[in-house]
Formats: C-alpha cells, structure tokens, sequence
C-alpha cells in the first residue's frame, strides 16, 4: 500500500531543494562536498544553572540527507564540520554544534529524508 505522508513528505523536501534552496560548501577536514541547502533556525531555551533561561538561536541547513557524501560514502553531521555559505564576495563558515546537550542535528521528516543541521557562526573570509 502506497503511503501518502511519505509521498507528500517527499515532494515537499524535492520542492524545497529546487525551489528555496542556496548552494553551500559542506566540509568535513579535507574532504567536501557542494550541496543544496534551504536556511532555517532552531530557538534553544538553556537553563543557566542559577534560574535564567538563556534563548540561543542557531542557523539551520535543512539538506537532503543522501546528498551529504563525504568520500564516496553516505554519512550523518558530525560536530565539529563546517557549512560554507557565499554571499557575493563574502563567505560566511558556520560550524556544525548545538548548545548544551542539544543534538546538532535531527531530522526534519518522520522518513529520513531530510536533516536539519545546526550551525552557529565561527567566521566571516573575503570582503
């Protein structure tokens, strides 16, 4: 039997790659890989330890997950690796963390198609 929320799920990540995504450079070490991103953010609400919440926002790339290929072989984020992303002259390196004892990355869809990474900014290269 057909399953029409994976179906819908589908088209829905195939029309945000075509239609609401930029091309950023993922990068694990040596090894990277050019890929379709759409941007998004994720609010965290952190206890501080003495009572205060703390709201952290994160840049977020939501990506096909079988297009992060790093060495021939299909692979998940790890912290740690670095999202390039060119606004004209200017490239802005965002790296793969999340606060506190979040996980840095999840995915978007209930059938894996999707993952949505988390970033925070670590550098800004050109001008």
């Amino acid at each position: 039997m057909t399953n029409l929320l994976q179906i819908g799920a589908s088209w829905l990540a195939d029309q945000m790659k075509t239609h609401a995504s930029i091309d950023v450079t993922y990068e694990r070490g040596a090894e990277q890989v050019p890929i379709k991103a759409t941007v998004g953010k994720t609010e965290f609400e952190l206890d501080d330890g003495s009572g205060v919440v703390v709201r952290i926002q994160s840049r977020d790339y939501l990506i096909h997950a079988a297009d992060l290929v790093l060495g021939g072989v299909e692979t998940l984020p790890v912290a740690g690796d670095l999202i390039r992303e060119a606004q004209g002259p200017t490239i802005f390196v965002y790296e793969v963390m999340a606060p506190g004892n979040e996980p840095h990355y999840r995915y978007s869809d209930s059938f894996r198609k999707l993952l949505r990474i988390h970033t925070k900014h670590v550098a800004t290269e050109g001008s």
